[in-house]
């Protein structure tokens, strides 16, 4: 299974700190592992602001994640344009970009945020944010 990962997600796992009921998802070798440029963006902003739940290096968080055999999900045009097609359930516009990206390609959306699985599509939900 193609599965992208939530932007909540990547930073546990960055910090090692992986909610048990996630763990299986990520190690399961069958699944191929995605992340997108929206999470780096992301958490790029939002370390900028000074945020302490976004304390990570996001250069660094990129090469390990290239490293551990992540596949980089890059955004298109299309990526943009499915945004106009979402339910207005979440404010967000890089979860709601990830969702668009998920929805477009028909790729699992993993996410610990219960708004963003109400979204319709492939999305599994780990746990709560």
């Amino acid at each position: 299974m193609r599965i992208l990962i939530d932007t909540c997600i990547l930073l546990w796992a960055a910090a090692g700190e992986v909610p048990v009921g996630i763990i299986g998802y990520i190690e399961d070798e069958r699944n191929t592992l995605l992340f997108s440029p929206v999470s780096i963006w992301e958490i790029a902003i939002k370390q900028g602001l000074g945020r302490d739940d976004f304390d990570i290096d996001p250069a660094s968080l990129y090469s390990e994640l290239i490293f551990s055999g992540y596949e980089e999900l890059p955004i298109t045009g299309r990526h943009a344009l499915q945004v106009s097609y979402l339910p207005s359930i979440h404010k967000d516009p890089f979860d709601r970009l990830l969702i668009a990206q998920a929805s477009y390609e028909g790729i699992t959306f993993l996410t610990a945020d219960r708004n963003l699985s109400r979204y319709p599509g492939p999305i599994i939900y780990v746990g709560s944010v």
